[in-house]
């Protein structure tokens, strides 16, 4: 990876971090954790792959490392770790604490205190821990670039945050607004992989609110490792709305999400083996966050 590094620079803020990005000219790689870029073979940007990375600029003393309420929102930095969001009071106060429990599954904990929440972005992996419960929580991602800052759906910034669009582009931060109130909420996330520490094979996160009647109000299902991107499973959310939770639509659900998926196979399994754990895993998702809404399947 750091065979071609010819500088390392640390800019105090975001403007002075992206004046080093263009002055690059493509060679440059934004670096934080660095706990992705060290076990890319051959030192890529992944934008222009026949361009080596000859630049490193750590945005670690950008000022992008916080948890902060805004208004009926939470913004969460680009350089926050994932131990911070595991630790954070606030975080794990948030949808039965789905950001907490799947930055506690990203890998060891080593990795955790130096992965961070950017990183975990803007490397697009459609494994990312971190992916599926933004996804679930509406999130935004917040884009800075020489121009201009804009704002973009999370699921819209996974789809090119390794593109050659975001080249000269920066993540500060993801923002997300206050998960839906009331009572009969629950939250879940799932995670299989080989082990404790590995990448996940399927994640899965998952909310739900149920009224009165038992009856679904609104659902959330994400995935993640199940298609290029982490996605959320809109078929399966609609499916659910306003319908008696049982057993009976637990299971058109989940095989409601098998269909949406497109899985690859690799290393670690086979898409077919993937496809049968995205009806496994939203099951049992979707399980915890009924029992946590008080439903008994």
């Amino acid at each position: 990876m750091f065979q071609r590094v010819e500088a390392f620079y640390r800019p105090a803020t975001v403007r002075e971090a992206l004046q080093l990005l263009q002055r690059g000219k493509g060679s440059a790689r934004i670096v934080a954790g660095c706990t992705d870029v060290v076990v890319e073979p051959r030192g890529h940007t992944g934008r222009q792959p026949d361009r080596p990375v000859r630049f490193l600029i750590d945005i670690t003393h950008a000022g992008l490392s916080y948890v902060r309420r805004r208004a009926a929102s939470w913004a969460i930095g680009a350089t926050t770790t994932m131990a911070q969001i595991e630790e954070s009071a606030e975080v794990r106060g948030l949808a039965g604490g789905l950001l907490s429990r799947a930055a506690a599954t990203c890998g060891s904990v080593q990795i955790r205190n130096m992965a961070t929440v950017g990183g975990n972005m803007a490397n697009g992996s459609p494994a990312a821990d971190l992916a599926a419960p933004l996804l679930a929580l509406d999130a935004v991602a917040v884009v800075a670039a020489p121009e201009q800052r804009r704002k973009m759906p999370l699921a819209d910034y996974l789809a090119i945050a390794r593109s050659s669009a975001m080249a000269n582009s920066l993540l500060v931060e993801v923002t997300f607004p206050d998960p839906p109130p009331g009572a009969r909420c629950g939250w879940s996330f799932q995670k299989f992989g080989r082990t404790a520490v590995d990448i996940s094979i399927v994640n899965v996160a998952a909310g739900l609110q149920l009224d009165a009647h038992g009856r679904v109000k609104w659902a959330r299902i994400a995935l993640g490792a199940v298609a290029p991107v982490p996605v959320r499973m809109a078929a399966a959310e609609a499916l659910m709305a306003g319908r008696e939770l049982d057993r009976g639509l637990l299971a058109e659900a989940c095989e409601s999400v098998m269909r949406e998926v497109h899985p690859i196979g690799d290393i670690r399994a086979s898409a077919e083996y993937r496809r049968e754990l995205s009806r496994v895993l939203p099951g049992r998702a979707l399980e915890e966050c009924a029992a946590s809404a008080g439903c008994c399947l």
